[in-house]
C-alpha cells in the first residue's frame, strides 16, 4: 500500500498557493505549468523509487511459552539491505489477547544497519497464540510516500498459567525459607511413617524408635527416624463449569485454581509423589499419575489451554468417571466454587469418591462477600445488604459442615489465598497419615 507523506501534502499546498497567485496575475500561467509539471514528475519517480527498493528484513525474537498476567520482553530485527537509509515506522501485530504499549515506533536505518527495538507484552488470555506479522512504512527517497508493507514474520506462543509460584518456591526451597511463601513445612523428627535411617540417640525420642539390635552391635543408643509416606498419588478434579468464570480481581477463579495446581503439582513431586488431573463440565481431560518433575511441564501442557465453560457441573458423573479411571487409593482434590444448592449433587458423589479415596474439596469463596460483610453500615439499604450477606455466609458454613461431617476434609478461602491453603492442607495430610 502507498500512502501519501507530508511533504506530499506540502507540494499540493505550494500548487495551489502558485494557483491562487496566477488567478491574480494571469502572465504566470506558464510558471504554474511548468510547477505542476515537476511536482506530477517528482512524485511519479519518487512512488517507483519507493515500490522497487528492497525491504527491510525482519525477525522477532519472542519465548516460546509466556506466564499469565506477567510482563514479558520481545524483541524485532530489522535489517537494511538496501542501498540507501530508511525512516521507518514498525508496528509488529500482536495478538488480541495481548496488551502493549509503545507503537508504532519509528527507527533510522543506516545502509546494512540493524535496528532492534525492544517492547514488553502481557498476556490476558491462556491457549495458543499467534504473531502473524511486522508492518512497516518506508519513508521514499524524496519523502513524498510512505510504502507500507506486511512482512510475513510469524510467531507462535504458548501462555500458560502462572508460573512465577513455582519459580517463587523452588528458590525459597533452595534456600530453606519456605515459611516466606506461607508454607509451613514442619518435619516432626521419628514420626512419620517411612524408615529414613538410623542415628544416634537424642534426647526426646521415644522408647519405640531405638533399634535394639543395632545398639547392641555399636555399643551406643540408636534411634530409627522415619520420614513422611512417599510415592502416594495425588489426582485433581477440576471443575471448568460457569462458576469458575467468576472474577475477583485480574484473575478469574479459574487461573487463580491452575495456579494452585501448578504450585501443589510441584510440591507434591517434590515429596516423592505421582500427579494426575481430571477435568469436568466442559473440556475433558485425564492425566494419569506420573512422578518427576518433567511431570510439571506435562501438566502445563494439559492445563495452558484449557478454559470454563457455561455448562453446569455434573458431579456425580465426574466421580463416576474418576473411579474408573483411578483404581489406587489417592489424595483427590475437587476444586471448584461451590453453592448451597449443589450440595444435593454434591455430597452424593463425595461419598462415593470416599469409599476408596481421600477426598479434600477446595471451594474459593467471593472476596467481594468478605468485604460486603465488614463493611461499615451507615443507613437501611448497607443494613439489609450486610444482613443479607451474613445470611449468605452462615448457609455456605452450614454446607460446608455438612461436608465435613460426611468425613470429607475442607477449604473454603478467597481465590488469592488458595494455592497456598492448598498446600499447607496437603503437607499436614502427609504429616497426619491419613493417606
Amino acid at each position: 500500500m502507498i500512502l501519501p507523506a507530508r511533504h506530499t501534502f506540502l507540494l499540493v499546498g505550494g500548487n495551489a498557493a502558485v494557483a491562487l497567485l496566477v488567478s491574480i496575475v494571469p502572465n504566470l500561467l506558464p510558471m504554474w505549468y511548468a510547477t505542476v509539471g515537476i511536482s506530477l514528475l517528482a512524485l511519479l519517480v519518487d512512488l517507483l523509487l519507493a515500490v522497487t527498493e528492497a525491504p527491510p528484513q525482519a525477525e522477532r525474537f519472542v519465548p516460546h511459552s509466556l506466564p499469565l498476567g506477567v510482563k514479558r520482553s520481545v524483541r524485532l530485527r530489522l535489517h537494511n539491505a538496501g542501498k540507501r537509509p530508511l525512516s521507518l515506522q514498525v508496528f509488529d501485530h500482536f495478538p488480541l489477547e495481548v496488551s502493549t504499549t509503545g507503537f508504532p515506533m519509528s527507527l533510522q536505518l543506516t545502509v546494512g544497519a540493524f535496528a532492534e527495538p525492544l517492547y514488553e507484552v502481557t498476556a490476558n488470555e491462556r491457549g495458543k497464540l499467534v504473531f502473524p506479522c511486522v508492518q512497516v512504512r518506508i519513508l521514499s527517497p524524496l519523502q513524498l510516500w510512505w510504502h507500507d508493507l506486511k512482512l510475513p514474520v510469524v510467531s507462535e506462543v504458548k501462555v500458560y498459567p502462572n508460573f512465577a509460584a513455582v519459580a517463587q518456591y523452588a528458590l525459597l526451597a533452595t534456600d530453606n525459607h519456605l515459611s516466606h511463601l506461607g508454607i509451613m513445612k514442619k518435619r516432626r523428627r521419628g514420626e512419620g511413617q517411612d524408615f529414613h535411617q538410623l542415628r544416634e540417640y537424642r534426647e526426646g525420642d521415644s522408647l519405640r524408635q531405638i533399634d535394639w539390635k543395632a545398639t547392641s552391635r555399636v555399643n551406643k543408643v540408636i534411634s530409627r527416624e522415619y520420614q513422611d509416606e512417599r510415592d502416594q498419588e495425588i489426582i485433581f478434579m477440576l471443575d471448568c463449569g460457569h462458576r469458575m468464570m467468576a472474577k475477583d480481581d485480574a484473575l478469574s477463579h479459574f487461573d487463580h485454581t491452575l495456579n494452585a495446581i501448578l504450585l501443589l503439582t510441584y510440591v507434591a513431586l517434590r515429596q516423592g509423589d505421582a500427579v494426575g488431573l481430571g477435568s469436568f463440565a466442559g473440556a475433558s481431560r485425564w492425566l494419569p499419575a506420573h512422578k518427576g518433575q518433567h511431570n510439571v511441564q506435562h501438566m502445563l501442557n494439559a492445563l495452558y489451554d484449557l478454559q470454563p465453560t457455561p455448562q453446569a457441573p455434573d458431579y456425580a458423573q465426574a466421580a463416576t468417571e474418576l473411579l474408573v479411571r483411578q483404581k489406587k487409593r489417592a489424595l483427590v482434590v475437587l476444586l471448584t466454587n461451590l453453592r448451597d444448592e449443589d450440595l444435593d449433587d454434591l455430597l452424593p458423589a463425595l461419598h462415593l469418591l470416599r469409599k476408596r479415596h481421600l477426598v479434600l474439596l477446595a471451594s474459593m469463596r467471593e472476596q467481594a462477600l468478605d468485604q460486603a460483610a465488614i463493611a461499615p453500615v451507615n443507613n437501611r439499604e448497607d443494613a439489609l445488604r450486610t444482613a443479607a450477606v451474613q445470611h449468605y455466609l452462615q448457609r455456605r458454613e452450614a454446607t460446608l459442615e455438612r461436608v465435613r461431617a460426611a468425613g470429607i476434609h475442607c477449604l473454603d478461602v478467597p481465590p488469592p489465598e488458595l494455592s497456598v491453603n492448598l498446600v499447607n492442607h496437603y503437607l499436614d495430610i502427609k504429616r497426619s497419615g491419613s493417606l
